[in-house]
């Protein structure tokens, strides 16, 4: 692999940002060859953490590296803070529009990226499976595909929160901060249930993955996400295995995703259809 990390000024985040970029190597048939490197263009991941996490996170516990190798797949990881990935009105950091567009053009000047909907997918986990799903919804005519890995789809329960219903992982000042008034995120952009909807009015759904572990504090989230996507007929795979919040679990979904993102037999374990 190449791994690059990049720092620059982004206009939509009012700031300096970073994000690392792998890109897909070609082994040498003996050791002592060099490595060639292809041309591209590449088929394209925006992975994202989660919540408290980094841009290195995937990399250093997960073998994304090496599978978006085989596939020739360039992966792309950036930094989010805790922003769950959205336009953050009060602090002008726009997240969600770095994500969803200027993240995508400044990289595909940078690298030799396809600029093929049907060759861009964004995925992520916890905080960052939240961010995949919104992001890939609401900017549905840029990203093919959206993988989900134990998202934090909270949106139905901040919408019901009022002033000092702090929980376990933040005060309620940073939901209202992040999401806005409660009161008018259902039904708005930040709403995943709402996105998807749209998408299949207007005959643009993304493929989705979503995947949970039937342990996870955010299980009964994805499991509703699920059963509201095959109410509304939204196709998509639904991957339930046991497991916990962590990369044991995400260990075991990620390779099952890119399965399935390229259609190999190994992927086809799910059970719902794939969109």
């Amino acid at each position: 692999m190449a791994a690059i990390t990049c720092d620059y000024f982004s206009i939509s985040r009012r700031g300096v940002v970073s994000f690392t970029a792998v890109l897909p190597v070609e082994r040498p048939p003996l050791p002592d060859q060099p490595p060639s490197y292809t041309e591209g263009p590449f088929s394209t991941l925006y992975l994202l953490h989660g919540f408290s996490g980094n841009r290195n996170d995937w990399l250093l516990n997960t073998r994304i590296a090496e599978m978006a190798a085989k596939r020739g797949l360039a992966v792309i990881m950036p930094d989010g803070r805790n922003s769950f990935y959205l336009d953050i009105e009060a602090s002008q950091d726009n997240c969600g529009e770095f994500i969803g567009s200027e993240l995508v053009d400044m990289t595909r000047r940078m690298f030799p990226l396809s600029k093929k909907r049907e060759d861009t997918a964004i995925g992520g986990l916890s905080m960052g499976g939240y961010g995949a799903v919104r992001n890939g919804l609401k900017y549905a005519d840029t990203f093919g595909a959206i993988l989900s890995y134990s998202a934090a789809l909270i949106t139905d329960e901040v919408a019901h929160k009022c002033e000092g219903e702090d929980d376990f992982m933040a005060p309620y000042s940073y939901y209202r901060h992040t999401f806005g008034d409660p009161k008018e995120l259902a039904g708005s952009d930040k709403d995943p249930k709402h996105l998807a909807q749209m998408r299949l009015t207007e005959g643009n759904a993304p493929r989705l993955f979503l995947a949970c572990g039937k342990e996870d504090f955010l299980y009964d989230c994805n499991s509703d996400f699920h059963a509201y996507l095959e109410k509304i007929g939204y196709l998509h795979a639904w991957w339930e295995r046991p497991g916990v919040h962590n990369f044991d679990f995400w260990n075991e979904s990620l390779p099952a995703s890119l399965d399935w993102l390229f259609g190999t037999p190994n992927g086809g374990s799910c059970d719902a259809g794939i969109g």
